[in-house]
């Protein structure tokens, strides 16, 4: 590869430890501020921070390989991602907003849900942190994978090479600043993605005579576009926009929201967010028509569909565009990873040692914790993703479903029913995550395959987490009154936005 490109490369990396250092000195002095910037982020940074750490690599990479697969079928994928990005910034953010801070102030998702129900440290804190943190530190492994498998595909250098150099940088800017080097380099990291996924199908579509000409050279090995509509069940079609209710509980997404400047910045950050996520998803799906449309006309083979952005980045760019272009993929990797690094640090921190081991611990020395949790939690992470061919890695291609099915409605059900009880929410959340682990593992049908072969299992855990909240709480009784009553204090403060 050429040295321009490694040049390119470096200066992304530069770029991301400087950020790094910038929010080190501005707002790393208490825990509030490692964890949620301060809630002093502003409207911009939320929208793209939170669009960049959803989409991780699969959105250059993962989703047009899917046209390969999938054909047209893809875009019900995309579709049901809107509009569940969308229903998360109408129906969660302005509340989540508000819910966490009258909640004394809740800094993490465990922490609000036990100030939610009046119990500092009862077992839902324990229960969804658990969950949080072993998920999590599985999903960083999957990133941190991705990482060293680009470095081996794209550069030549050793799988173990890339993963330690992609950890490294993760580490160093996330350990330096916290939430606002995240929220800061995920910014800068999207502007990133959205241009590569601007540029890349558009060049490659100019190797095409006009739209004809690629569509024809496309559907030699997919169908045409009518077959979205004329070849796919109402159960496949489900399913695949059954992935936009994934977003209500997603931690790494939903946090942003807790620590936006204000409410009323909530509006710009959606319309910046979704016109983001609107142009991306598109960039990537035509990546993936080209693609298609491409190895079909011109003499070219590719062995692993998901690296087509990889194979245009190289043979239609010069080398320092492609250099950027490789970084767009680091990007998306790298931004998922370095949330997900600090979710799962945040819930080690303050969801169990503030919480259960010292309780009067100073706001240095819990900062100084969390700093030590995200070295943990990259450590453990690198460990299993030095296993390339492990089984681990199978589980956390469903973790969007389980955090998805076991969070979702329980965050939903927070911030829209005052009825709920601690009860009904630990409920949701052990047969929201306990369906979805049936629907992919039993063998239940009669070939032995998983119920998950007809219907996405967040479709059925997700409804079963709902009824769970709803018939248990029905059951349990009235919560306290000091927990309605802070229910009624955070709807009158929104009454004042509306």
């Amino acid at each position: 590869m050429h040295y321009s490109t490694y040049i390119s490369l470096a200066i992304y990396f530069i770029a991301m430890l400087m950020i790094g250092l910038f929010a080190y000195r501005n707002s790393t002095s208490d825990i509030s501020g490692y964890i949620l910037g301060g809630r002093q982020v502003s409207p911009q940074v939320t929208a793209l921070s939170a669009g960049a750490s959803d989409m991780s690599g699969w959105m250059l990479m993962g989703l047009p390989g899917a046209m390969f697969v999938m054909g047209f079928e893809t875009l019900w994928i995309a579709l049901g991602l809107l509009i569940g990005a969308l229903a998360n910034y109408l129906l969660v953010a302005p509340r989540l907003r508000v819910f966490t801070e009258v909640a004394d102030d809740a800094l993490t998702l465990p922490d609000y849900f036990a100030k939610r129900f009046g119990l500092q440290n009862g077992p839902i804190r324990v229960i969804s942190a658990t969950v949080i943190i072993i998920f999590f530190t599985l999903y960083t492994s999957a990133g941190i994978t991705s990482g060293g498998k680009l470095f081996e595909s794209a550069f030549g250098l050793s799988y173990e090479l890339g993963l330690f150099i992609t950890v490294s940088v993760v580490v160093a800017y996330t350990l330096l600043g916290g939430f606002l080097a995240v929220s800061m380099t995920d910014f800068v990291q999207g502007c990133i993605m959205f241009v590569a996924l601007v540029l890349v199908p558009f060049v490659a579509y100019t190797q095409f005579d006009n739209a004809s000409d690629l569509m024809s050279s496309a559907e030699q090995t997919i169908k045409p576009f009518s077959s979205m509509f004329n070849d796919v069940g109402l159960l496949a079609i489900i399913s695949s926009l059954a992935w936009g209710l994934g977003y209500f509980g997603q931690p790494h997404i939903i946090v942003r929201f807790m620590a936006i400047r204000s409410v009323p910045d909530i509006k710009t950050a959606r319309r910046i967010g979704m016109s983001w996520m609107t142009v991306t998803l598109i960039g990537a799906v035509m990546t993936g028509l080209v693609g298609v449309a491409y190895i079909n006309k011109f003499p070219q083979t590719i062995d692993d569909p998901e690296t087509i952005f990889i194979l245009f980045s190289e043979i239609l760019f010069h080398p320092i565009i492609s250099g950027f272009l490789l970084a767009a993929i680091l990007a998306a990797i790298m931004s998922t990873i370095s949330s997900q690094l600090l979710v799962s640090s945040s819930s080690l921190t303050e969801d169990v040692y503030r919480a259960f081991l010292n309780k009067n611990v100073s706001e240095g020395q819990i900062v100084k914790i969390g700093r030590i949790g995200v070295v943990v939690v990259a450590i453990v992470a690198s460990l299993l993703a030095l296993d390339r061919s492990s089984t681990i890695l199978d589980l956390v291609s469903n973790a969007w479903a389980g955090f998805g099915a076991a969070f979702g409605p329980l965050v939903l059900f927070s911030l829209f029913w005052k009825g709920m009880t601690h009860r009904g929410a630990v409920a949701g959340i052990v047969t929201g995550a306990a369906t979805v682990l049936f629907w992919i593992y039993a063998p239940v049908l009669a070939d032995g395959a998983s119920l998950s072969s007809v219907i996405y299992e967040i479709v059925p855990g997700f409804i079963v987490s709902s009824l769970s909240i709803m018939l248990v709480s029905h059951f349990d009784g009235s919560p306290k009154e000091a927990v309605q009553k802070q229910f009624l204090a955070a709807q009158q403060q929104l009454e004042q936005y509306s």
